[in-house]
């Protein structure tokens, strides 16, 4: 049986990821150039998970099979919530390949909270939200998040902490260019606690660090819906 790698990438357009197959040689440079140059004109692509899997061409071609539906003609891009994808993936017998820093069972864990959590991101309005300087741990943060679409765009120029021990930490934050304590460009999140950990550098309840323009938390904008 041949052994490769597939993998999920998320792009620039909110719920549409890339589900692709490559050698196990072949990895990084797939994914710079997928990174780099975009697919079928779409751009913003970035990895998301990957796995090792003997018979890769076969596992392939049954994601594709399961997830027919959701497909882009003509594409290997699919309407789909890279959770569920992950979540399908890290269940395989393979050795995980990206992100390096977590276990498959993390990442099934983390996948499966996160589905069951975005049904309730998707009761947050669309509006500008900002970080609370006065909660406790959050002294010398100061940030702005855009809700929009089911994406939270963390706002260049929002003002960052950081951790300087050696942790885990999602992509989000990995790949954010902050100098000085400050955002340089806006970044893109799938859940407020992610835009959470963009500005505060550690994990984080979302719903209760981020206000609405009226002063009311996350929290109690998904309570008023209930």
């Amino acid at each position: 049986m041949s052994r490769g790698i597939i993998y999920v990438m998320t792009t620039v357009v909110p719920g549409l990821v890339k589900i692709g197959k490559t050698g196990c040689q072949n990895f990084e440079s797939r994914m710079y150039g997928l990174e780099r140059n975009g697919y079928f004109n779409v751009v913003g692509l970035k990895r998301h998970f990957a796995i090792e899997v003997d018979d890769y061409d076969a596992k392939e071609e049954l994601l594709d099979e399961i997830f027919s539906k959701s497909r882009v003609p003509g594409s290997e891009l699919f309407a789909l919530d890279v959770n569920l994808v992950v979540q399908l993936l890290s269940s395989l017998d393979g050795t995980k390949v990206y992100p390096k820093d977590e276990s498959k069972e993390d990442a099934f864990d983390q996948a499966t909270e996160q589905r069951a959590a975005s049904s309730d991101w998707s009761c947050i309005p669309d509006g500008t939200y900002h970080m609370d300087p006065h909660v406790k741990g959050m002294h010398g943060a100061s940030a702005t998040m855009v809700a929009s679409g089911g994406s939270f765009v963390v706002k260049a120029g929002s003002v960052c902490l950081t951790d300087p021990s050696d942790k885990w930490r999602p992509e989000a934050r990995k790949t954010a260019l902050i100098e000085n304590g400050v955002l340089r460009h806006d970044v893109t999140c799938r859940a407020p606690s992610t835009a959470g950990w963009v500005v505060l550098d550690r994990s984080n309840n979302g719903w209760k660090v981020w206000r609405a323009e009226d002063g009311r938390y996350l929290d109690s904008l998904r309570k008023s819906n209930d």
